[in-house]
């Protein structure tokens, strides 16, 4: 693991931001940015996951978070693998997307 994703005091906010694969433009549909802030809002109600603030952009998220008794970088992953797979799911299902193979 690469420094950067290392949390030195758990017990402080910590300024996180992650990107889609390929920097690609996900969040610019409407049902993407829902999903995403379902994902954020379920590790805030199921993991403990403390936010402070958050962005959306059109292709990466900006967040500041902090945790109680639990290590930020597990509640990192977490998030990034339950919103990745949401997100895979609901671009599968979506019959109107017309990016549907370049996303996948």
């Amino acid at each position: 693991m690469s420094r950067n994703y290392k949390y030195w005091n758990q017990e402080f906010p910590h300024f996180i931001s992650f990107a889609t694969v390929g920097w690609i433009d996900v969040f610019t549909r409407r049902d993407y940015f829902n999903v995403m802030v379902d994902c954020i809002n379920h590790t805030i109600d199921e993991k403990g996951l403390i936010v402070y603030g958050w962005c959306i952009m059109t292709n990466h998220v900006h967040m500041i978070i902090g945790t109680k008794g639990i290590k930020q970088q597990d509640l990192v992953r977490d998030l990034k693998s339950f919103s990745a797979k949401r997100l895979l799911k609901t671009i599968q299902v979506n019959p109107q997307e017309s990016r549907k193979q370049w996303l996948l």
